[in-house]
């Protein structure tokens, strides 16, 4: 098979993290060839999605010492050219968010890509249907109590309530954003008034759920089905358990309470077209659903010595995709 990453530059990629490199791994070791091109190679030529493309070749991290290792030059490119991406059997979209109006733009030249010939991971409408807050909001009945709103009088009678909540902007990733809310804090009407741009955009507000100091669980779906999971932990003085604001992970379980969440999610995501997807559970609640760009497979194969990165492609060569 031939694959395409729409990523950001590789030499801003970490290979030992990064589950973008994980994926391309796997297809290298399986004999698939791998290509690479970042959103803005990307063009419409006759009504086809074209990209400036170039091959890929990596020399796979190892794992020493419970880290995993990377060469100094741990790729190696081919000079680009320009290719329909019909030409491609798979393209991966894993440009990190936020989803801005390029990356909008990006979904409508995938949108021209023949489904039929090639498969695109995620769907182009769905990621655009899908904010990774909003559609979250689709699954109410296993979320814990939330509201999205710009006003200050709503967001405070909602807090003053819940007693705690947290405030979470709608466009944002990898915790950035995030503000614990108290309504005894006299910084309230400030912390709303700078995060709804003076009322002006909505944001969502969830009641602060105690358990995040036992972790934020990311779990893993393919197709729908959860394949792999990993804690992480607040660490310091942080409420926050995002892996990109330093929380610690941990090995874990999916337990029973989340297998009926990833079983209330998974078929929607699928009817969406929704194949990689990470969704984050604290306490067991569904509090977020990660689809542009879902990370943690590193992080799941290193404590678990599993090979989720595999599982995927082992998926792609299915032909029935079941």
């Amino acid at each position: 098979m031939k694959l395409a990453f729409i990523i950001d530059p590789l030499p801003r990629l970490d290979p030992g993290h990064d589950t973008t490199v994980a994926l391309m791994e796997a297809a290298q070791m399986a004999g698939h060839e791998v290509w690479v091109t970042e959103v803005h190679q990307l063009s419409v030529i006759d009504g086809k999605a074209w990209a400036i493309l170039q091959q890929v070749q990596l020399t796979p991290v190892q794992l020493q010492e419970g880290k995993w290792i990377a060469v100094p030059n741990w790729y190696q490119v081919s000079a680009g050219v320009l290719r329909c991406l019909e030409d491609m059997n798979v393209v991966f979209m894993r440009k990190d968010p936020p989803v801005t109006i390029r990356y909008l733009y990006a979904t409508y030249i995938l949108e021209l890509i023949n489904q039929q010939k090639t498969l695109v991971i995620n769907s182009p409408q769905g990621l655009r249907e899908a904010n990774e807050k909003m559609y979250t909001l689709q699954f109410s009945a296993v979320m814990p109590e939330t509201i999205v709103s710009q006003n200050k009088a709503i967001i405070r009678e909602f807090v003053e309530q819940k007693k705690l909540a947290v405030l979470k902007p709608l466009g944002g990733k990898a915790g950035e954003g995030i503000l614990f809310l108290d309504p005894g804090d006299r910084n309230f009407n400030s912390i709303v008034e700078v995060s709804t741009q003076q009322g002006q955009e909505p944001v969502m507000i969830q009641r602060f759920l105690p358990e995040a100091k036992d972790g934020d669980k990311r779990i893993i779906l393919l197709n729908g089905e959860p394949i792999g999971a990993v804690n992480r932990v607040p660490t310091g003085q942080e409420f926050r358990g995002n892996m990109a604001v330093g929380g610690r992970v941990e090995k874990t379980e999916i337990t029973p309470r989340e297998q009926e969440i990833c079983a209330k999610v998974g078929p929607k995501l699928r009817r969406d077209g929704l194949y990689f997807v990470g969704i984050d559970v604290i306490g067991g609640y569904l509090t977020e659903v990660n689809v542009t760009s879902p990370t943690g497979v590193r992080e799941i194969d290193r404590l678990e010595h599993t090979n989720l990165e595999k599982q995927v492609i082992d998926w792609l060569e299915s032909p029935d995709k079941s």
